[in-house]
């Protein structure tokens, strides 16, 4: 058996299915893990949902912005952004299915035999590896508990801005959802600049990219979110996986043992 991971496929189904071939993926000896955001902006969200649904325990699926975004308009009561392209999963006639198996995917996923962490924009140096895994928990807990409605209308937003374990209901879910699924730049206490979106040497004026602060660990982070860095971090414990596909770069996928990258273009 053979773990994959691939960065943001964002609808690009047959970018998806190009990238697969190039390593003659199978389903019943691999496995594929998604760094989030499976769905928006491309052409097809449809297909490449239904793909990935479809490969049941094959599949090892952390949730991204544009993931929790979809759920926020099906399940929150949120409206469709101008550039969204998910019309056609909330009109498909498995919808609810989809959208329930969405819901019951990951936020991160530590791998402690390889000592590695997926989530789709990274892990902050703020949290052990411990304390990330239980925030992860924690907010899986709240999309499968009864309350998630709650949740999507109230999950938009960048306060508080950073990281305080006294931090109780919708405050702490929201931190916790933005360090996992748009954190980019960080200050040294943990605070997010949710707004700057261009390269790591862009960074606001007390704030660096998240991956350039030290850890007390030595573990591996994959990664997506960030297209403009291409991938580059400039450490290789931090692995990019996002090299924007959906906006004409590649579609990147990674075997996991032996870290060769395996690139589709886009």
């Amino acid at each position: 058996m053979t773990d994959y991971a691939i960065g943001d496929i964002q609808g690009c189904y047959d970018r998806l299915l190009d990238v697969l071939a190039k390593v003659d993926f199978s389903p019943s000896r691999d496995r594929l893990w998604v760094a989030g955001d499976l769905i928006n902006r491309g052409p097809a969200s449809l297909a490449t949902l239904r793909y990935i649904h479809r490969l049941g325990s094959s599949a090892v699926v952390v949730l991204g912005n544009h993931d929790l975004h979809l759920l926020a308009v099906a399940r929150g009561g949120h409206g469709l952004k101008r550039k969204d392209t998910l019309q056609d999963i909330l009109d498909a006639p498995d919808h609810d299915t989809l959208l329930d198996w969405l819901a019951q995917q990951n936020i991160a996923v530590h791998d402690a035999g390889r000592n590695l962490v997926m989530a789709h924009a990274g892990l902050p140096h703020i949290w052990t590896v411990e304390q990330a895994m239980s925030c992860a928990r924690e907010l899986e807990t709240v999309l499968r508990g009864d309350s998630v409605a709650d949740y999507f209308q109230a999950m938009y937003g960048n306060i508080p801005e950073r990281w305080d374990a006294s931090l109780v209901g919708m405050d702490r879910w929201r931190v916790i959802t933005n360090y996992f699924t748009r954190m980019r730049f960080i200050a040294p206490d943990g605070a997010l600049e949710l707004t700057t979106k261009e390269s790591a040497g862009n960074a606001p004026a007390g704030y660096a990219p998240w991956f350039s602060y030290p850890r007390s660990d030595d573990v591996r982070v994959i990664f997506g979110h960030w297209a403009s860095i291409e991938g580059n971090t400039g450490y290789d414990r931090f692995i990019g996986l996002d090299t924007g596909c959906v906006w004409g770069g590649a579609l990147t996928m990674m075997n996991l043992d032996t870290g060769e990258k395996i690139h589709c273009d886009c």
